[in-house]
Parts: C-alpha cells; structure tokens; sequence
C-alpha cells in the first residue's frame, strides 16, 4: 500500500515532528496490537480491503492507535480527510467541514470526518453531524475513550459501528520502543534500552506515553557521540516522576497485592490506598484489582457487612463500563469503604470447615424427611414424610433435624459479634441455644 504522506491531504512528516508521529504506522500491517480488528477476516482488515469504509467510532484507551487507524483507512479509500478535535471545535467548525466536504464531493471524491474525542461534543453539536452522516456526504469515525453508549446520541450511534481497541500488551510495545529506537538510529542517537520493563510498566498499554517518555530521555542526552541507556533512573530523572519497579507476572506483583488486602484486612485505608495506588501507576488491570475487592469483601467482611459484596461487585461493573484513568476514583471508594468495614471471616471459615468434614468421610445421605417426593412411588418409599413446613410455625421457625444420620449437631457457621453479623448471631443462637459456644 502507498504510504499516507504521499497524500496531499497527509503532508510530509517535518523531522521536527514529535517522535510518535514520525513513526506512525502507514499501514495496517504495521499496526501494533488490535490482532481482533486488523487480522484476516477481521472488520477493518476486510474494509481496507475491500476499499469500504461505514462510519463509525473507535472507542478504546489512549494512546492504541484510533488515530491512526483513522489515517489509513481514509487513505484505503483515497478520501479526503476532515480532522476534528471535540475539546477544541465548536459548530462553526463543522460546518466549514460540512462545506470542504460539499466541494470534495463535485470532484467525487469522499470525505472522511474524523473527530478525536467525539464523546467531548454536546447534544446539539453531535446532532450537527446526522444529516451529513445520513446523507453520505461524509464517512464518520469518532474516536474516544468513554463508552459510547453513555456519551453519544443514541440518533447517530444507531448510524455508526463502534469497535473496541484494547491497550497494547507488552509484546507490542517492546515492537514500538524498538521502532523509536531505530528512528533514533536514523538520526544519529545510538538509544539502548537497558530497562524494558521500566518502559512498559510505564506505558500501562499506551503507546504514545512510552514514546513521548523516550523523546524526553533523548532530548536530555547531551551528546550523540556516546549511546544513551535508558534505565528506569533515567526515566525518572527526565519525567521528574518517580518510575516504580512493578513486575505484572513476578514477586513484587504479588507482593504488592498482598500488601494491599493485608491492609484492608486490617482496617487502614490509608496504607491500602497506597498500594491501590502503586497498582494504578504501573498500570496494573483494574479488573483485577477489582475481582481481588469481591473476594475480600466476603472472605474478610462476610456478614459484618453484607452490603459490603454488592458494593464491590458494583464496582467492577463500574471499572468494566468507564475503564480508566476514571475507574480509578471508583477504585477508591470500593477500597476506603472495604477497608472501613466491619471484619468476619466467619462465612469462610464455616465453608472450609464443611469441606473439610467432607473429605473426612462425613456421611452425606440425604434424611428421608427432606428428600424431594415429586411421584406418588417417592411418597410411597417415604420421601418427605414428617417434614415440617417452617412457614407453618410462629417466627417462620421449627426446631428439627437438617443434617444427615451421624453427624447431628456440628457446627461450622460461627457468626462473630461484628457489625451486622451481631443480629445474625443473637438470631441464629436464639433458634439454636445449643450450638452456641461449641
């Protein structure tokens, strides 16, 4: 495929231009990451291919290649191309657009509008854009990092398709550093990064933080007589934030996520916040931490709480809907209200304990008065007989046998004083006087 900047719509990239856009891939082929999107027989792949191209929004984190996804295909259909900023562009931009496009179209060529963060434009500024997208007289690809379906009209997402880009995984950004490393050749700067890793907890999945850091550590390199390293002490030195050592799949993860329920655990949301915050900085998946709170708020809360599960489960939801770097605040609220909450882990315990009495060799038949009696023969072998409803009885309660021949009377739920567990136990201990204290 012809490279975009023989475009006259794509001038030639200055040698001043920012690193991220001196490399900027021409082609799909040298897309990096979105395999689901730009693989054989995948949707953008078909659409260059086959020279189509129907409006639509590309939603995902930054720095994963909207823009650039929206530069090729453009240029697959050799159409002239509009590019919007919705934080910087009002009506009267879009109608200027609208206009370019009127005249583009006496010439026959199609004209694709490109608006960067599209979700930043108001009802009556995405309203602007349906007759123009109806019409055909131009093809939309609205790029942002919210969820479309919360932040654009219904009228002209119904008129698009939204595809969903996924932050870059680390094979791809060790490709992209190597591509800025080979730019860097090609200007006389011998770049050697001694620290991968630094470079890619850094980036969290984005490509053009990783790249802008580079250009940062290169611009403060005095000499290009000598190579540059790039460690993470550099890294930090030229950002002026410090880069943290965080290995996603080695011992300080775990370390760190450890550190982080311990402190839950003991009821300190500061010292949890802290490692929640570690965790966010090195761009840890914030589904993971979120999946690890709905663990810990029925191993660690359980009934002393039990609003405490459902406030959790909300939050990863909430993570899955708004993704980062909001989610972060959702975070936050899920950790300081978890950490706050009363303790009990008695729900855990009681669990473990029954599977442990059932590896033991626990008897487990069924007493006939609570086995299901749907047929008249199950009534006949005397399958439900002497049950007694409980609804029957005064409280809803009737004081009987549950458990199975040879092992009446165990106990495995200890409710604790804790929180509203403390009305669980005055409750449960008043039905059962008897299992109290054993």
């Amino acid at each position: 495929m012809e490279s975009l900047f023989t475009d006259p719509d794509q001038p030639a990239v200055s040698p001043h231009a920012p690193l991220s856009e001196r490399i900027r891939p021409a082609n799909l082929d040298d897309v990096a990451g979105q395999e689901h999107l730009l693989s054989t027989g995948a949707p953008l792949r078909c659409f260059v291919e086959r020279g189509e191209l129907p409006s639509m929004i590309l939603w995902g984190p930054p720095g994963t290649g909207k823009t650039t996804l929206a530069n090729i295909l453009a240029a697959s259909v050799d159409a002239h191309i509009e590019r919007l900023s919705a934080v910087e562009s009002g009506i009267k931009d879009l109608r200027d657009a609208m206009r370019r496009a009127e005249i583009q179209k006496t010439k026959k060529r199609r004209t694709v509008l490109f608006i960067d963060e599209i979700h930043r434009f108001n009802k009556s500024q995405q309203d602007a854009l349906l007759h123009a997208v109806e019409s055909g007289l131009v093809t939309l690809i609205g790029a942002t990092t919210e969820n479309p379906s919360f932040e654009v009209n219904s009228a002209l997402l119904s008129r698009c398709h939204v595809y969903v880009l996924k932050a870059l995984p680390d094979d791809q950004i060790v490709t992209i550093v190597e591509r800025a490393v080979a730019d860097f050749r090609s200007r006389g700067v011998d770049v050697v990064v001694d620290d991968m890793p630094a470079l890619i907890r850094l980036s969290g999945g984005d490509a053009r933080k990783v790249l802008n850091a580079l250009e940062a550590v290169a611009m403060m390199h005095p000499s290009v007589e000598s190579p540059l390293h790039v460690t993470a002490q550099v890294l930090s030195q030229a950002l002026q934030r410090r880069v943290l050592r965080y290995d996603k799949h080695g011992d300080n993860h775990y370390d760190t996520v450890s550190a982080f329920i311990k402190s839950m655990r003991g009821s300190d949301p500061d010292a949890a916040l802290l490692y929640l915050a570690i965790m966010i900085d090195a761009g840890e998946d914030p589904t993971f931490i979120a999946r690890r709170m709905i663990i810990f708020a029925s191993e660690d809360i359980g009934n002393a709480d039990p609003a405490a599960l459902g406030i959790a489960v909300n939050v990863f939801q909430a993570i899955e809907r708004i993704g980062m770097p909001e989610g972060r605040i959702v975070l936050s609220q899920g950790v300081t209200y978890l950490a706050t909450a009363p303790k009990s882990n008695a729900s855990y315990i009681a669990v473990d304990a029954a599977l442990a009495r059932l590896h033991e060799g626990a008897p487990v038949s069924i007493p006939a008065h609570l086995r299901n009696a749907p047929t008249a023969l199950m009534k006949q072998q005397g399958h439900g007989k002497g049950y007694d409803y409980p609804h029957a009885h005064p409280e809803h309660f009737v004081d009987a046998d549950y458990m199975p021949d040879g092992i009446q009377g165990t106990v495995f739920y200890r409710p604790t004083s804790q929180g509203a567990e403390q009305d669980i136990r005055d409750r449960h201990y008043r039905r059962w006087p008897d299992r109290e204290g054993r």
